[in-house]
């Protein structure tokens, strides 16, 4: 297996004025109301193991509160951990001086804030511009650069408009188009589009998913929408409490959810426009005598009806090759919309 990109270690981050004198406490499970009623401290994040690999898309998401934003802030040491490691490529950001943290911020992880985060007395050029200016390129070829991400991300024309001239979402533009224009291997979303309108946001996860197709950058994605989670996540961490409740991939933890928490966080989503084929069918590599071929990441939804009206009340499931996979059946079907059980116990009472 390949190593991953970025390696996150037995991270810990406790916010009060002495924390190394607590995370010992807390290292031997000392509870947060504990933590902070009898030393006043309050932990972040609690023990974060995640493996981010290369070129993909990872989400880290959860409720207010849960350490997401604190999390992503810690791999480029905009915040400092109280223990653990932060691996990229090999190298302990943790363990980075001054200068090593520049060059690190200048060229390998770029970030897109949820406000926008522009220069409001800069114009849109002048802000794509900016990240390629501190690397110490030339205000002329700068602009010339980074024009080419302005148009990717939609805004030609635009080149000479202040942020207040624009909508939210040609803000958001505007910072994605100031990440990519430095090239960095690394693009850190802090809940970079959930401030916008829900059709807009729509429409920026679509220009996202766009250019990473052709750019395979390693992206990690905060949110605390599920939905934008499994439309746009490859892997998918769910924090809560500072703690990671369950990692793996989307389909994994629909079928799969670890605990109560989980299975409340999953219940409303539309899961047959979720759940693929090659989730739930059964491998083969024998073509069924009747019933349609349908592709392997076909979501149940588009299935469903080809199935059920077929003689055999089945599928022959198919790859991008169409070579055969598996078969489904209408019962898998069913079976796969069919929401878990959820305990009937308040959140309060089962989460505490």
């Amino acid at each position: 297996m390949t190593e991953p990109k970025i390696k996150i270690e037995n991270l810990y981050k406790i916010f009060g004025p002495n924390p190394k004198s607590v995370i010992g406490k807390v290292q031997d499970g000392m509870s947060k109301q504990e933590l902070l009623e009898n030393h006043g401290h309050v932990f972040g994040l609690k023990d974060i193991n995640i493996d981010i690999p290369a070129k993909g898309v990872s989400v880290i998401m959860g409720l207010s509160g849960s350490g997401k934003s604190t999390l992503i802030r810690h791999i480029n040491r905009l915040i400092d951990p109280t223990s653990g490691k932060m691996i990229v490529d090999g190298d302990d950001v943790l363990s980075m001086d001054k200068d090593q943290l520049i060059e690190f911020r200048r060229y390998k992880a770029s970030m897109v804030f949820q406000k926008f985060g522009l220069h409001v007395h800069r114009t849109v050029a002048e802000n794509a511009a900016y990240g390629l200016i501190v690397q110490g390129k030339p205000v002329s070829e700068a602009k010339q650069l980074s024009q080419k991400w302005i148009e990717r991300v939609g805004l030609g024309g635009f080149e000479g408009h202040y942020p207040s001239q624009l909508s939210g979402g040609m803000q958001q533009r505007v910072g994605l188009a100031r990440a990519l224009s430095t090239d960095a291997e690394i693009l850190l979303m802090d809940e970079a589009f959930s401030a916008l309108d829900p059709l807009i946001r729509t429409d920026m996860q679509d220009v996202l998913l766009g250019l990473q197709e052709e750019l395979h950058k390693t992206i990690v994605f905060i949110t605390h929408d599920l939905d934008e989670a499994l439309r746009i996540g490859d892997n998918i961490a769910i924090l809560r409490d500072g703690a990671v409740i369950q990692q793996g991939d989307p389909q994994d933890i629909i079928m799969h959810p670890s605990d109560d928490y989980i299975v409340d966080f999953i219940q409303d989503i539309n899961r047959s426009r979720v759940i693929r084929l090659k989730t739930l069918m059964t491998p083969s590599t024998s073509a069924s005598d009747s019933g349609p071929e349908l592709q392997h990441t076909m979501n149940l939804e588009l299935a469903l009806p080809k199935i059920a009206n077929s003689a055999s009340k089945s599928a022959t499931v198919v790859n991008e090759k169409g070579e055969v996979v598996g078969s489904i059946s209408l019962d898998q079907i069913i079976s796969g919309i069919t929401r878990p059980d959820v305990d009937t116990g308040s959140s309060e009472t089962r989460y505490r």
